[in-house]
């Protein structure tokens, strides 16, 4: 006969009455693993065995998906915000001459690049290159700076007065987009800390708040009213300022107003798409499965 571990010795007096075995995942964060629970259910003739484990204010057990998503998000965010203080640090003095180029479009490949031409002083979109240091092309780089210069080329517009310099190089992208990032990364570990799948996007990017303090909006159905609420509060304050300097022609932003909107803003992008990537009804065997605050339930329509 197969002895049974030592540690479970001290259980087979009651679990010979109740025919299954109980063991808590709360014990000391451990579940008995697989290969003995089947040699202790040999021992003792048991033909069933239940195991209870700690389930989490969703209903499910683990949370090792958010936290997956959570570490993958923050990673590409925050990786390529840290190349951006790298590159420039790193590249000889100098290098980077003063930019002004177009979002949403290649600027500063080559020499001869559109970012490279006279395009006159007060444009809205460009400027003489030749009085700011001259021609720059990031393809002049080693690959990996290169690559950060390009996708900054390729998504931030890089006008200088609105960048920040690093060892007397323009950064590969703006203040409002540093800003950005850096919300971004924070949302996306903010829910990779306290969130979980409550199977719809608007239930999942709530649950980074505390349940008692859902209770109310759950016993009034304003989920989505509450998401929106969050989301408008990150992104408006950016968007009047970003629209009020394009708009009008005497408003021009400061550095510190773009880099806080745009935290802001990066911050509930980051908990949003980060909620969105982790909710998936799959998880649940259904809808009813799902715990939410207040004792609400989902109803499928």
């Amino acid at each position: 006969m197969r002895s049974v571990p030592a540690r479970y010795q001290a259980m087979p007096d009651c679990l010979g009455v109740s025919k299954s075995l109980h063991a808590s995942a709360n014990m000391g964060m451990h579940m008995i693993p697989n290969g003995e629970i089947r040699a202790l259910a040999r021992v003792i003739g048991m033909t069933e065995i239940e195991v209870i484990v700690s389930k989490l204010k969703n209903g499910l057990t683990d949370r090792q998906r958010e936290v997956k998503i959570s570490i993958i998000l923050t990673g590409i965010a925050g990786g390529y915000l840290l190349l951006c203080l790298v590159a420039p640090a790193t590249i000889a003095s100098d290098t980077v001459p003063e930019l002004s180029g177009r979002a949403n479009a290649i600027d500063y490949a080559n020499h001869d690049s559109w970012g490279n031409k006279d395009h006159g002083e007060g444009s809205t979109l460009g400027h003489d290159q030749s009085l700011h240091g001259g021609s720059f092309a990031w393809t002049d780089l080693n690959p990996a700076w290169a690559s950060v210069y390009a996708i900054g080329d390729l998504n931030c517009h890089q006008k200088h007065q609105r960048s920040w310099e690093v060892n007397g190089n323009q950064m590969p992208v703006c203040v409002r987009d540093i800003g950005i990032m850096l919300g971004f990364a924070i949302g996306s570990a903010i829910f990779g800390y306290r969130g979980l799948n409550r199977w719809t996007v608007r239930d999942t990017f709530l649950s980074v708040l505390p349940d008692e303090r859902l209770t109310a909006l759950y016993a009034r159905d304003s989920r989505l009213i509450a998401v929106i609420v969050i989301m408008c509060i990150g992104l408006v304050p950016m968007a009047i300022d970003g629209f009020t300097q394009l708009l009008m022609g005497s408003y021009e932003s400061t550095n510190p107003v773009r880099l806080v909107t745009g935290f802001a803003a990066g911050l509930v992008a980051g908990w949003w798409f980060t909620s969105a990537f982790a909710a998936r009804p799959k998880f649940f065997e259904g809808a009813s499965e799902v715990t939410l605050p207040a004792d609400a339930r989902l109803v499928i329509k």
